[in-house]
């Protein structure tokens, strides 16, 4: 077993930075499952997102308690995981009981890159118009590996193994 594959991988950052499409191809190249966060939402989580209106830490805490338990069950062969994980203390709840098993890899954009994509996107429960309070939640991570989300999918996740060590 290598390093990688015990390696908890959170994918994060506001919504339509791109994690589910970094995350799949990620996990692809490492040969470890990916799980998108947003399918671990509860349903009043989604319909209150649907509606336009942003959750608070409270909505939050089962959903991100729900991901560390997700986290914890994969140790054994690693995992990726994208979550938004915007501030600090959501982090040390996904991290609880495995903290040195965790990387981050922040998928770092501006507002306007983001605000066009969610724009385009017709698939997704997350309203662009809940893009700025994501924003003003987004409590950037000080230990992760951060990529910006100008470049091509390919070459993201180029950088990021990179990073690694792993090409």
């Amino acid at each position: 077993m290598n390093e990688a594959n015990a390696t908890i991988f959170f994918v994060m950052g506001v919504s339509g930075c791109g994690k589910s499409t970094i995350g799949r191809l990620l996990a692809k190249k490492l040969d470890i499952p990916f799980f998108d966060g947003d399918d671990y939402h509860s349903s009043a989580n989604v319909a209150k997102m649907s509606n336009g209106k942003p959750l608070t830490d409270e909505d939050r805490m089962d959903w991100l308690r729900t991901l560390n338990q997700l986290a914890i069950e994969n140790m054994a062969h690693g995992a990726v995981i994208g979550c938004s994980a915007l501030k600090e203390s959501y982090r040390k709840l996904l991290e609880d009981s495995i903290f040195e098993r965790v990387t981050y890899i922040y998928l770092k954009g501006t507002y306007d890159e983001i605000h066009r994509r969610m724009q385009k996107r017709s698939d997704h429960f997350m309203p662009a118009g809940l893009l700025k309070s994501q924003f003003e939640a987004l409590e950037p991570p000080i230990e992760a590996i951060t990529v910006s989300i100008a470049n091509p999918p390919d070459i993201i996740v180029e950088k990021i193994l990179r990073t690694l060590g792993k090409k």
